[in-house]
C-alpha cells in the first residue's frame, strides 16, 4: 500500500508540474501576442522560442524515460556536431558574422556538456561514466579552440558542479545556490545598463564588455522606464533604439535576455521569463531523476542564463531546443529502475534527510 501510494502522490506531482509548465510557456506567448497588438510589434521571435522550449522539454521526456543514458549522450554529439557543422555558430574572424554568435557556441557547448555530464551519472559502470565526462570535457576543449573563452569557463564548470553533486545530497539547497548565481549576473547587468556600477569598475566591465553592447544595454533600459507596463514591443527594439540602428552588424537585439524581455514586454514580460526558469529549477527539484542528474541539469541551465544574460544565445532556436531538451531529459522517470540508489535519493527529496545508511 505504501508502495502504491508513493506512486501515486509521485504522478500527482508531475502532472502538476508539467499543468505549471504549460501555464508558465502559454503566458509567455500569449503576453508577447498582448504587447505586439498594444504597440505594432512582431511575437514571432517570442512564439517560436516558446515552442522550441516546449518541443525539446517534450523530447526530451520521452528519450529520458525510453533510455537515460543513450538519449543526453545523442544529445551532446548533437550539439558538438551542430557546433562544428554550422560555420555561423562559431565565433570566427568573419568580417559579416553579426554580434552574439559567440555566445550561441558557448550555450549550445555547455548545455552538450551538461547532457554528458547527465548520461553519465545514469551509467552502469565506471568505464562508461569515464569516457561521457571525458566527452564534457572535450566541449570545453572544443570551445577553447573555437575561441569562445565564456564557452570553455562554462563547460568546465558544468563539469566540475557535476563531479560535487555526487557529495550532495539535498539538491534543494544546490538548486538555490545556482538560481542565485544567476540572479547576480543578471543583477550585474541590469547594474550597468541604469548606470548604478561605480565609475572605476563600471569602466573596467565596459572595456571587457564591449563599449557598444553597454550602449544597447542603456537602449534596453531607457525603452523600459518609458513603458514599464508593456514594453515597446516585440522585436522592436532594433528600430528603436540609437545605439543599433546605425551599427551595420547589429541584430537588432540588446544582447541581454533580461533586458530584451523587459524593453520589449516590460516588467510583466520580464516576470514571465523568471517565472519560465523558475519552473525548470522547481521541476529538477521535484523530479524524479537522482540528485547529481538534477544538479547538473540545473548547473547548465544556469551557465546557459548566465550567457543569455550578457549575449544573444536565446535568440538561436538550436540553444532554445537544446535547454528544453536538457530539462526533459532531467525530469524525465527512466522505464527502467537506475539502481538501488533512486530510492534512498527519493527519500532524501520527500522527507528532506539523508538515508541513515
Amino acid at each position: 500500500m505504501a508502495s502504491a501510494s508513493g506512486v501515486d502522490a509521485d504522478g500527482e506531482r508531475r502532472i502538476v508540474l508539467d499543468a505549471a509548465g504549460v501555464v508558465v510557456l502559454g503566458a509567455c506567448a500569449g503576453w508577447s501576442l498582448i504587447t505586439a497588438a498594444a504597440h505594432d510589434g512582431r511575437p514571432e521571435g517570442v512564439l517560436l522560442a516558446v515552442l522550441a522550449v516546449a518541443a525539446g522539454y517534450a523530447a526530451g521526456r520521452i528519450g529520458g524515460a525510453l533510455s537515460p543514458v543513450v538519449a543526453p549522450c545523442a544529445g551532446a554529439l548533437a550539439g558538438v556536431g551542430l557546433t562544428l557543422a554550422v560555420p555561423h555558430l562559431a565565433p570566427g574572424p568573419q568580417i559579416s558574422t553579426p554580434l552574439g554568435h559567440a555566445g550561441a557556441t558557448a550555450a549550445v557547448l555547455t548545455l552538450s556538456a551538461g547532457a554528458a555530464c547527465c548520461a553519465a551519472w545514469a551509467a552502469p559502470g565506471p568505464a562508461a561514466r569515464f569516457v561521457l565526462r571525458l566527452l564534457a570535457a572535450g566541449t570545453a576543449v572544443l570551445a577553447a579552440v573555437l575561441g569562445s573563452a565564456t564557452g570553455c569557463v562554462t563547460c568546465t564548470a558544468v563539469l566540475l558542479c557535476s563531479l560535487a553533486a555526487g557529495r550532495t545530497r539535498h539538491r534543494g539547497a544546490g538548486l538555490a545556490a545556482l538560481a542565485g548565481v544567476a540572479g547576480v549576473v543578471t543583477g550585474l547587468t541590469w547594474a550597468i545598463a541604469s548606470g548604478a556600477v561605480p565609475g572605476g569598475l563600471a569602466a573596467a566591465l565596459e572595456e571587457r564588455l564591449t563599449p557598444h553592447r553597454v550602449r544597447l544595454w542603456q537602449d534596453a533600459w531607457y525603452l523600459l522606464r518609458e513603458n514599464s507596463a508593456l514594453g515597446a514591443g516585440p522585436g522592436r527594439f532594433g528600430e528603436l533604439s540609437p545605439a543599433s540602428a546605425p551599427s551595420l552588424l547589429s541584430d537588432g537585439k540588446p544582447h541581454s535576455a533580461p533586458l530584451q524581455q523587459a524593453a520589449e514586454q516590460g516588467l510583466i514580460g520580464l516576470a514571465l521569463l523568471v517565472a519560465a526558469f523558475g519552473w525548470m529549477m522547481y521541476a529538477l527539484w521535484r523530479g524524479p531523476r537522482p540528485t547529481p542528474v538534477a544538479l547538473t541539469a540545473g548547473a547548465a541551465l544556469t551557465a546557459l542564463a548566465a550567457i543569455a544574460a550578457i549575449g544573444n544565445a536565446l535568440s538561436f532556436t538550436a540553444v532554445s531546443v537544446g535547454a528544453g531538451l536538457l530539462a526533459g531529459l532531467a525530469t524525465a522517470r527512466p522505464l527502467a529502475d537506475e539502481g538501488p540508489g533512486r530510492s534512498a535519493d527519493a527519500q532524501t527529496r520527500d522527507t528532506g534527510r539523508a538515508p541513515a545508511w
